[in-house]
């Protein structure tokens, strides 16, 4: 049997829509709540440098209020470093960032950024910030994470998210055997982006896949079905693949 699978629900396209208008509503705090009482384990929201959608004020209430560990997701920035080190979440996911994309596109070049890498992967440690890195599915990916010292790696899932279902086979092969790589070296696994209803049985199915990040899906699918029916659908399928 392998072990439980973690739900991190990402709460950013609440703030997306709140922004599209202006105000206070719909409030991620409140989305954040009501995806733990469905069966969050975690929340996760992406602080980004245009602040687009989470704003620094919703990464102070989410600190205050949330009852789950918080996870930021952020870029490799001296002001992002600065905002971690002060909330001091229970873990900060960096990741890829520029301006003009939707929204992340691949994974972290750990290898080719390992010395830029280094300073935030030691620092946001010693502040007792749990460090994960937002990489591909790939061997040389894995190495620089285990030489940055960075417990913990996210597998970029957009690819096998997005490519046909006849075709997603390879793409879920080299998932399926970066996790295990990982975790062979102590690293703990976690995957997201691009999860479905549809597609997030067999990456929820990798026995060393620890957690899933999923968020701009279920904010969508609350529209019709309310975001607790959504979440709960979600942790029941990634429940029942375990």
């Amino acid at each position: 049997m392998s072990a439980a699978l973690r739900l991190g629900v990402n709460i950013d396209h609440v703030a997306t829509i709140r922004n599209a208008r202006g105000g206070n509503y719909p409030d991620p705090v409140r989305a954040a709540l009501l995806a733990c009482a469905a069966g969050a384990d975690g929340i996760t929201a992406h602080l980004r440098e245009d602040r687009r959608h989470i704003t620094d004020e919703d990464i102070a209430r989410l600190s205050a209020e949330l009852p789950v560990p918080l996870n930021l997701e952020m870029a490799a920035t001296d002001e992002m470093l600065g905002i971690a080190l002060r909330h001091r979440p229970h873990a900060a996911c960096i990741v890829p960032e520029r301006r003009e994309e939707r929204t992340t596109e691949g994974g972290l070049d750990a290898a080719g950024q390992f010395d830029v890498l280094l300073r935030f992967v030691d620092e946001l440690g010693g502040a007792g910030v749990r460090v994960s890195l937002f990489i591909e599915p790939d061997e040389r990916q894995i190495d620089a994470a285990l030489r940055l010292g960075a417990p913990v790696v996210e597998l970029h899932t957009g690819r096998f998210a997005h490519l046909g279902e006849g075709e997603r086979e390879t793409e879920l092969k080299r998932l399926t055997d970066a996790a295990a790589l990982a975790a062979k070296n102590g690293i703990e696994v976690h995957a997201g982006h691009g999860m479905t209803f549809d597609n997030v049985v067999p990456v929820a199915a990798i026995p060393q896949v620890r957690e899933l990040n999923i968020g701009h899906f279920l904010i969508g699918e609350a529209i019709f079905i309310g975001l607790e029916a959504s979440v709960r659908r979600m942790r029941g399928l990634m429940d029942a693949a375990r």
